[in-house]
């Protein structure tokens, strides 16, 4: 990457959850054009938030990073124009995104982001995607949306879980057992919220969390297990009509 290119986020886990309870969202109601333009909102406001909180955190090309945190966030305001004249409750999930996002400058700011409770207050903004994609799809503030976020926060919690365990605390052998039994009882919570075929989608992570906590694995690797991971949770959630 050039030094004056785009601010573009590098992280699958990321992109993951841009994409994943959105189209989550967007599949269990209508699918309809105006998610299009959510879709692009939601996009660049990840990008924007990216770079702004790029900025924070690091001395050098502060500029670039608040050029390109504008011009994404100018893109992302412009975008969603059309969906809040189309659908005006979706306006209500303003508030709750910037409590969650306060709380991730706050973590930014005192330079320990990677702290768990910042990593579930991240998830929960991206599950939030989908909660607001199913609501102009013609849902309601539901059990529905509930069950959107709620599964989302438990599948990618575990992708924290065990990316940590591979990592950072490859070494720690308490921590991959906290992440094994985390996936454990991401398996029994669909089962004990109503939808026992929901546990279908947390088997293969707990099946990666057994085999390869603790091991020394290349960044490479672990980002195609985890693209694996969110494709097939994403499509069993659709096929199992959460």
């Amino acid at each position: 990457m050039k030094q004056q290119g785009m601010v573009i986020p590098h992280e699958h886990g990321g992109w993951a959850m841009v994409i994943v309870p959105f189209t989550m969202g967007m599949m269990t109601g209508n699918p309809q054009w105006m998610h299009l333009f959510l879709f692009l909102a939601w996009f660049f406001l990840y990008m924007s938030s990216y770079s702004f909180l790029q900025m924070m955190k690091k001395n050098a090309n502060r500029h670039r990073f608040m050029k390109w945190g504008s011009i994404y966030s100018s893109i992302a305001i412009l975008s969603l124009i059309p969906p809040l004249v189309s659908y005006p409750p979706i306006f209500f999930f303003g508030p709750l995104l910037l409590v969650f996002v306060s709380v991730n400058i706050w973590h930014v700011k005192h330079k320990i982001e990677r702290a768990l409770i910042n990593n579930l207050c991240a998830i929960i903004i991206f599950s939030l995607g989908g909660a607001a994609a199913y609501l102009l799809g013609g849902g309601g503030w539901d059990r529905t949306m509930a069950m959107i976020v709620i599964y989302n926060v438990i599948y990618f919690m575990g992708t924290v879980f065990f990316v940590k365990s591979v990592f950072r605390e490859r070494k720690n052998k308490r921590w991959i057992v906290y992440a094994q039994i985390y996936h454990v009882l991401s398996v029994l919570i669909p089962m004990v919220l109503g939808n026992p075929w929901m546990m279908i989608g947390y088997v293969f992570p707990l099946v990666r969390s057994f085999a390869l906590a603790g091991k020394q694995i290349k960044p490479t690797k672990v980002g195609i297990i985890e693209i694996v991971g969110a494709i097939q949770f994403l499509l069993l959630a659709v096929i199992l009509n959460i």
